[in-house]
């Protein structure tokens, strides 16, 4: 590995990358490399990566524009309401869940210019996207089926946020991706849309995992409700099948409590 230089006769032409993948794989390719203040490794396979990823987001949104059940024309631009997904189910939840916290990072990072993350969110986004499946789903809390609009709500928001926090990196793919979906038909050229806003509704969880430790070392994860007191944390530790097996008939001393983080039993 060496420095690319005009004298060393080892400059890669940009054109050729643009010509071969197109200008928008080029700029992703550029700023997933590495944060802009560094230097980093000129990679062919990088740039295939970066290419695929867009075959992906392509493919994705075309097949999926295509669905008769998932029209977009019932799209409500600004979704982030918590009386329209109150009552989702847990899939949608996680669903939300996982791109508003994406997009709270995207947004955190472009604030602070560091791209390489910046792209790294998107696709976190993305793959929440595709692994999510819509349609008519059950409520965790209830045996009532959920309507299929509002998981369909929960992936065209999504799949807005997604368009307009790439945009800046690879306009000329979410541009027509944006077009193609009908939301500049709804709401005007991507160009115009409003940066997307973090839905903290969205990012409040009804479980949290917590690390559990013996003596310091690791024994395992367990989840707690969120809205759990101290005390509730430490019952339940106390009575963790990983903490039984290592603290067998031992008499615990003391149980710490690291709120949203982990519980140490000392024996």
């Amino acid at each position: 590995i060496e420095k690319m230089s005009k004298s060393k006769n080892n400059v890669v032409e940009p054109r050729d990358i643009i010509s071969r993948y197109g200008a928008d794989t080029a700029r992703l390719f550029s700023m997933f490399a590495g944060p802009p203040e560094q230097s980093a490794a000129w990679s062919d396979s990088g740039v295939e990566g970066a290419y695929r990823f867009l075959k992906r987001l392509w493919a994705f949104l075309s097949e999926h524009k295509n669905r008769k059940d998932s029209s977009f024309d019932d799209f409500t631009f600004q979704l982030a309401s918590t009386a329209t997904f109150s009552l989702a189910g847990a899939d949608v939840r996680t669903l939300r869940r996982d791109v508003h916290s994406a997009l709270q990072q995207i947004s955190f990072d472009f604030s602070r210019l560091q791209y390489n993350t910046v792209v790294s969110g998107c696709m976190k986004m993305f793959n929440a996207i595709t692994q999510f499946e819509p349609g008519i789903l059950v409520r965790v809390d209830s045996d009532d089926e959920q309507d299929a609009s509002v998981s369909y709500a929960a992936l065209h928001e999504a799949v807005s946020l997604l368009l307009r926090a790439l945009y800046p990196v690879v306009p000329h793919v979410t541009c027509t991706l944006w077009t193609e979906l009908g939301f500049a038909a709804k709401y005007g050229d991507l160009l115009d849309a409003p940066w997307p806003e973090v839905d903290p509704a969205a990012l409040r969880q009804d479980e949290i995992e917590l690390v559990i430790q013996v003596n310091g070392k690791l024994r395992g994860n367990f989840k707690v409700p969120a809205k759990a007191t101290r005390e509730d944390v430490e019952e339940m530790a106390r009575s963790n099948e990983a903490v039984m097996r290592h603290v067998g008939g031992t008499p615990i001393k003391k149980v710490i409590v690291v709120p949203g983080r982990l519980v140490n039993i000392v024996v």
